[in-house]
Protein backbone atom coordinates (compact mmCIF):
# COMPACT_ATOMS: atom_id res chain seq x y z
CA UNK A 1 0.00 0.00 0.00
CA UNK A 2 2.89 2.37 0.61
CA UNK A 3 3.87 2.38 -3.06
CA UNK A 4 0.36 3.27 -4.21
CA UNK A 5 0.18 6.06 -1.64
CA UNK A 6 3.57 7.35 -2.84
CA UNK A 7 2.46 7.38 -6.48
CA UNK A 8 -0.64 9.38 -5.49
CA UNK A 9 1.29 11.88 -3.41
CA UNK A 10 1.95 15.50 -4.44
CA UNK A 11 5.70 14.98 -4.03
CA UNK A 12 5.77 12.29 -6.73
CA UNK A 13 3.68 14.46 -9.10
CA UNK A 14 6.08 17.40 -8.54
CA UNK A 15 9.07 15.19 -9.38
CA UNK A 16 7.37 13.96 -12.59
CA UNK A 17 6.49 17.53 -13.67
CA UNK A 18 10.06 18.72 -12.97
CA UNK A 19 11.48 15.81 -15.02
CA UNK A 20 9.18 16.64 -17.95
CA UNK A 21 10.16 20.33 -17.85
CA UNK A 22 13.87 19.50 -17.68
CA UNK A 23 13.52 16.97 -20.53
CA UNK A 24 11.67 19.46 -22.76
CA UNK A 25 14.21 22.17 -21.92
CA UNK A 26 17.10 19.83 -22.84
CA UNK A 27 15.40 18.92 -26.13
CA UNK A 28 15.02 22.60 -27.12
CA UNK A 29 18.62 23.39 -26.11
CA UNK A 30 19.90 20.37 -28.04
CA UNK A 31 17.94 21.35 -31.18
CA UNK A 32 19.28 24.91 -31.04
CA UNK A 33 22.85 23.69 -30.48
CA UNK A 34 22.64 21.19 -33.37
CA UNK A 35 21.32 23.85 -35.76
CA UNK A 36 24.21 26.14 -34.85
CA UNK A 37 26.99 23.55 -35.00
CA UNK A 38 25.91 21.54 -38.06
CA UNK A 39 25.14 24.56 -40.27
CA UNK A 40 21.85 22.89 -41.15
CA UNK A 41 20.67 25.59 -43.56
CA UNK A 42 24.02 25.89 -45.35
CA UNK A 43 24.74 24.13 -48.62
CA UNK A 44 27.39 24.58 -51.30
CA UNK A 45 26.97 23.21 -54.80
CA UNK A 46 29.91 21.03 -55.85
CA UNK A 47 31.48 22.43 -59.05
CA UNK A 48 32.32 20.34 -62.11
CA UNK A 49 36.05 19.69 -61.81
CA UNK A 50 36.37 17.51 -64.93
CA UNK A 51 39.43 18.22 -67.10
CA UNK A 52 40.83 20.74 -64.56
CA UNK A 53 44.47 20.61 -63.49
CA UNK A 54 45.20 20.05 -59.81
CA UNK A 55 46.30 23.69 -59.38
CA UNK A 56 43.01 25.00 -60.77
CA UNK A 57 41.07 22.52 -58.59
CA UNK A 58 42.85 23.86 -55.49
CA UNK A 59 41.91 27.46 -56.34
CA UNK A 60 38.27 26.63 -57.13
CA UNK A 61 37.75 24.54 -53.98
CA UNK A 62 39.57 27.04 -51.73
CA UNK A 63 37.20 29.78 -52.93
CA UNK A 64 34.22 27.60 -51.96
CA UNK A 65 35.69 26.56 -48.57
CA UNK A 66 35.94 22.92 -49.66
CA UNK A 67 38.84 20.49 -49.31
CA UNK A 68 40.03 17.78 -51.68
CA UNK A 69 41.82 14.48 -51.44
CA UNK A 70 43.59 12.72 -54.29
CA UNK A 71 42.65 9.12 -54.93
CA UNK A 72 44.94 6.69 -56.75
CA UNK A 73 45.33 7.64 -60.37
CA UNK A 74 42.61 6.12 -62.49
CA UNK A 75 43.00 4.65 -65.89
CA UNK A 76 44.25 6.66 -68.82
CA UNK A 77 41.58 8.43 -70.85
CA UNK A 78 42.81 10.07 -74.07
CA UNK A 79 39.83 12.48 -74.05
CA UNK A 80 41.18 14.20 -70.91
CA UNK A 81 44.42 16.17 -70.53
CA UNK A 82 47.22 14.42 -68.65
CA UNK A 83 47.01 14.84 -64.84
CA UNK A 84 43.56 16.39 -65.02
CA UNK A 85 40.48 15.34 -63.05
CA UNK A 86 38.61 12.43 -64.63
CA UNK A 87 36.39 11.51 -61.67
CA UNK A 88 35.08 13.21 -58.54
CA UNK A 89 32.99 12.24 -55.52
CA UNK A 90 30.54 13.80 -54.66
CA UNK A 91 29.57 14.51 -58.23
CA UNK A 92 29.13 17.96 -59.76
CA UNK A 93 25.80 19.52 -58.79
CA UNK A 94 25.52 17.75 -55.42
CA UNK A 95 25.21 19.91 -52.32
CA UNK A 96 27.66 19.73 -49.41
CA UNK A 97 28.61 21.78 -46.36
CA UNK A 98 31.75 23.87 -45.98
CA UNK A 99 34.94 21.98 -45.20
CA UNK A 100 33.72 18.81 -46.95
CA UNK A 101 36.32 16.73 -48.80
CA UNK A 102 35.91 16.21 -52.52
CA UNK A 103 37.66 13.00 -53.62
CA UNK A 104 39.24 13.37 -57.05
CA UNK A 105 40.91 10.93 -59.42
CA UNK A 106 43.50 12.16 -61.92
CA UNK A 107 44.12 10.99 -65.46
CA UNK A 108 47.29 8.92 -65.85
CA UNK A 109 50.05 9.94 -68.26
CA UNK A 110 49.61 6.87 -70.45
CA UNK A 111 47.84 3.56 -70.64
CA UNK A 112 49.05 0.98 -68.15
CA UNK A 113 51.32 -1.80 -69.36
CA UNK A 114 49.86 -5.26 -69.72
CA UNK A 115 51.84 -8.49 -69.67
CA UNK A 116 51.50 -10.38 -72.94
CA UNK A 117 50.23 -13.96 -72.46
CA UNK A 118 51.39 -17.02 -74.40
CA UNK A 119 49.80 -16.65 -77.84
CA UNK A 120 52.15 -18.33 -80.30
CA UNK A 121 50.76 -21.51 -81.84
CA UNK A 122 47.13 -20.55 -81.25
CA UNK A 123 44.58 -19.78 -83.94
CA UNK A 124 44.15 -16.30 -85.35
CA UNK A 125 40.56 -16.07 -84.04
CA UNK A 126 41.57 -17.13 -80.53
CA UNK A 127 44.50 -14.69 -80.40
CA UNK A 128 42.37 -11.81 -81.73
CA UNK A 129 39.69 -12.33 -79.07
CA UNK A 130 42.27 -12.69 -76.29
CA UNK A 131 44.14 -9.51 -77.31
CA UNK A 132 40.91 -7.52 -77.59
CA UNK A 133 39.74 -8.73 -74.18
CA UNK A 134 43.05 -7.55 -72.69
CA UNK A 135 42.50 -4.08 -74.18
CA UNK A 136 44.72 -4.24 -77.27
CA UNK A 137 43.81 -3.40 -80.85
CA UNK A 138 44.51 -5.69 -83.76
CA UNK A 139 46.72 -4.17 -86.43
CA UNK A 140 47.74 -5.72 -89.73
CA UNK A 141 48.22 -9.38 -90.69
CA UNK A 142 51.27 -10.68 -92.46
CA UNK A 143 51.51 -14.23 -93.70
CA UNK A 144 54.54 -16.52 -93.65
CA UNK A 145 55.00 -19.96 -95.20
CA UNK A 146 53.90 -22.46 -92.56
CA UNK A 147 52.01 -25.75 -92.34
CA UNK A 148 49.45 -24.34 -89.92
CA UNK A 149 46.79 -22.26 -91.61
CA UNK A 150 45.70 -19.19 -89.58
CA UNK A 151 48.04 -20.16 -86.74
CA UNK A 152 49.85 -17.25 -85.08
CA UNK A 153 53.60 -17.58 -85.54
CA UNK A 154 54.66 -14.16 -84.25
CA UNK A 155 53.58 -10.76 -82.93
CA UNK A 156 54.88 -7.29 -83.71
CA UNK A 157 54.54 -4.00 -81.87
CA UNK A 158 55.95 -0.83 -83.42
CA UNK A 159 57.92 -2.93 -85.93
CA UNK A 160 59.64 -5.08 -83.29
CA UNK A 161 58.91 -8.73 -82.54
CA UNK A 162 57.37 -9.27 -79.14
CA UNK A 163 56.84 -12.45 -77.15
CA UNK A 164 55.20 -13.88 -74.05
CA UNK A 165 55.84 -11.83 -70.91
CA UNK A 166 56.63 -8.53 -72.66
CA UNK A 167 54.92 -5.47 -71.15
CA UNK A 168 52.90 -3.58 -73.78
CA UNK A 169 50.77 -0.44 -73.17
CA UNK A 170 47.04 -1.10 -73.19
CA UNK A 171 45.19 0.07 -76.33
CA UNK A 172 48.28 -0.54 -78.51
CA UNK A 173 47.99 -1.99 -82.00
CA UNK A 174 49.56 -5.41 -82.28
CA UNK A 175 50.32 -6.87 -85.71
CA UNK A 176 49.98 -10.61 -86.19
CA UNK A 177 52.28 -12.90 -88.16
CA UNK A 178 50.17 -15.82 -89.34
CA UNK A 179 50.90 -19.11 -91.09
CA UNK A 180 49.49 -19.39 -94.60
CA UNK A 181 48.92 -23.17 -94.53
CA UNK A 182 51.13 -23.83 -97.59
CA UNK A 183 54.50 -24.25 -95.92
Amino acid sequence: MQIIDYLKSKYFLKVIVKMLIITLLLIFILRYWLNCTTNHSQKIEVPNLAKMSILKVKVVLDNLDLNYELQDAGSYNPDYPVSSVIEQTPEAGDFVKEGRKIYITLNKKAYRDIKLPKLLGKTKRHVESELISLGFKIGTFSYVPDRGRNVVRGLRFKGKRISEGDMIPKNSKINLIIGDGKG
